[in-house]
């Protein structure tokens, strides 16, 4: 009985009934390796190095710094401030507006008319000859090194030790294109691209208000990468936005690329089958999250933005659910829930009946069943297992292969291996249609990670019944039901609002008639609603 309680403990079947938070304080991660973790001291080290006062200091420090014998995009651009003053230039090229350093950096600084006194004289540049909307003065030369790798512009004075760091970026970047992932057949049909300003300002387009705030900050990583932090003040809850900054904190690694590698550093519960926060390639549905107190995360060189919190409503919700009308929506809202079911219970049902409890079929289905099986060699579980894996290699092969041919290789792949399989008596039609109905029911899963989350208790299913039958299935429905129950993301349960039962505005599976409404969701605690 001891391992029975414990498995009921870690399901939360024996935790005491409390007063239930919507947003919990969390403090760290409780595990034995993310305490050795935080107990080994931090290898990041501060450089405190200040910019050099001489131009050839400043040349010497830039060289030795970007690796300029054998890095030739950093250009060192000397040239005479207004005719007295000795400046030096500094740029990556490729990553800046080289008719903006030209037209409105030199061309305006070699022409300039300097007073005869100064007082300071970066100053005095920045306010009367750079032509720059965003210039700014820095004397930290770890900044400015991060500057100009971010395609900014760094101006060196001699004899001030200072830079002018000028925002003159201008490098290629993929435009704003149609969401590849989350099409909708109504509404905007904008989506995220890999520029984080761009991202922003789409964004900003949609969220017109004067309390949103996009704050930036590093990523964590060597490769400085900069992130966002998308969220509405006096509306997203203080504790969810700390309990966010503090996890994006925590981030040291080496590398980040990707929104999905922030992600899986800052989840909880890393090893769960449902993902923890909702990704997003479309701005107006971010925008949508934001508005009702969400907390969305941006990265430089990622199309996706994460929502935090997340519940699992949010994960089977599409964009378009809120583009339809009322009894449009609610039907496609049941197709969707209904296909989800199907593909997770339905071959481990059929498994389960045709193994364990053969009195609930008719002599009909017994006989269709049997006659389409007379020349398998396989037992039917084995049988069900093969077509299961068979379907996902299908569907990578599919995803990876680029273009017109990956759906062409879906759908013919498909085709010919199921007529083969039944030709050569590797499987029956029954089992086929029944796995390619499950599959069916699977795509009309919106989120991709949910998508693979149910193909993996998919095979479970079929294990379990399999073994046990019905029963065992009932089984481990239970326990899926309650280790769900135990989900929380950010503090929020992951079958908010449905269990536990709160305020929020609208059904869950029937989509309820849009009404005016003023304040946010309850179940993530905003500021409005308290």
């Amino acid at each position: 009985m001891h391992f029975w309680d414990r498995l009921f403990d870690a399901l939360g079947f024996g935790n005491r009934p409390t007063p239930f938070e919507l947003l919990e304080t969390e403090t760290g991660e409780p595990s034995f390796f993310s305490e050795l973790k935080r107990a080994r001291p931090s290898e990041k080290k501060e450089n405190r190095e200040t910019v050099p006062a001489g131009i050839a200091a400043c040349e010497k420090l830039v060289r030795r710094e970007f690796r300029c014998d054998i890095n030739p995009d950093i250009i060192l651009r000397r040239f005479i401030l207004g005719g007295r003053v000795n400046a030096l230039c500094v740029f990556v090229t490729g990553m800046v507006n080289e008719r903006v350093v030209n037209d409105f950096v030199l061309h305006d600084a070699m022409h300039a008319v300097l007073p005869e006194r100064t007082g300071d004289l970066l100053r005095f540049a920045l306010e009367n000859v750079f032509a720059v909307g965003d210039a700014v003065t820095e004397a930290d030369w770890a900044r400015v090194r991060e500057s100009i790798l971010c395609g900014k512009c760094a101006v060196f004075l001699d004899g001030v030790a200072q830079a002018a760091v000028l925002d003159v970026r201008g490098f290629e970047h993929r435009g704003v294109d149609v969401a590849q992932n989350e099409k909708a057949v109504r509404g905007p049909q904008e989506g995220f691209s890999e520029n984080l300003r761009t991202n922003i300002t789409l964004l900003r387009r949609l969220i017109r208000c004067e309390d949103f705030v996009c704050q930036l900050r590093d990523a964590g990583a060597q490769n400085n990468i900069k992130t966002a932090i998308a969220y509405r003040e006096g509306v997203t809850n203080d504790t969810l936005l700390a309990e966010v900054k503090k996890r994006l904190a925590s981030i040291d690694t080496n590398t980040v690329l990707s929104i999905e590698t922030i992600e899986q550093l800052t989840e909880r519960r890393k090893l769960s089958i449902f993902p923890q926060i909702l990704a997003t390639e479309r701005p107006d549905r971010a925008a949508a999250y934001i508005m009702q107190g969400y907390v969305v995360v941006l990265l430089e060189g990622s199309p996706f933005a994460n929502v935090m919190p997340t519940t699992l409503w949010a994960l089977m919700s599409s964009a378009e659910d809120d583009y339809m009308r009322a009894p449009q929506g609610t039907l496609v809202r049941f197709i969707r829930f209904m296909g989800a079911f199907i593909s997770l219970v339905l071959p481990g049902y059929l498994i389960a009946i045709t193994l364990h409890h053969q009195g609930m079929l008719s002599s009909e289905a017994l006989n269709t069943i049997i006659y389409s099986r007379r020349m398998v060699y396989s037992s039917i579980g084995a049988e069900m297992v093969f077509l299961l894996l068979v379907f996902q290699l299908i569907r990578e092969a599919g995803l990876r292969v680029p273009g017109s041919i990956g759906q062409a290789i879906g759908i013919i792949g498909g085709l010919v291996l199921g007529q083969a399989a039944i030709a050569a008596n590797m499987a029956s039609a029954v089992l086929l249609t029944v796995v390619a109905l499950s599959g069916l029911g699977n795509f009309c899963i919106p989120d991709y990670q949910m998508q693979i989350s149910t193909s993996y208790l998919r095979l479970l299913f079929v294990g379990v019944a399999w073994l046990g039958g019905l029963l065992a299935m009932s089984a481990v429905l239970l326990m899926l039901i309650g280790y769900t129950a135990t989900v929380k993301s950010y503090g929020v349960p992951f079958l908010a609002p449905f269990s536990p039962k709160t305020n929020a505005k609208g059904p869950l599976i029937r989509r309820g008639v849009i009404r005016q409404h003023r304040r946010a969701t309850d179940y993530t605690n905003t500021i409005q609603g308290k």
